[in-house]
């Protein structure tokens, strides 16, 4: 298994994490750890930062970012 992390950013969709990964606060202190997740990134989704699929048919990338 790999250590490397991805991401995908999905055509009109989130940003797609596989792998694991440490959530960790402003002050250094890891608050969760995570595995094989979607970052929203059209802001509609109501579990922020993590995709709720609120984006659906509400949300177009801008050019290059998953295109």
């Amino acid at each position: 298994m790999s250590d490397k992390v991805q991401l995908r950013f999905k055509e009109n969709g989130p940003i797609r994490v596989s792998g694991s990964v440490d959530i960790v606060d402003a002050q250094g202190k890891v608050i969760e750890s995570k595995s094989d997740f979607s970052l929203c990134r059209c802001g509609l989704s109501k579990t922020k930062p993590f995709c709720d699929g609120s984006h659906n048919g509400n949300f177009e990338a801008s050019e290059g970012l998953g295109n």
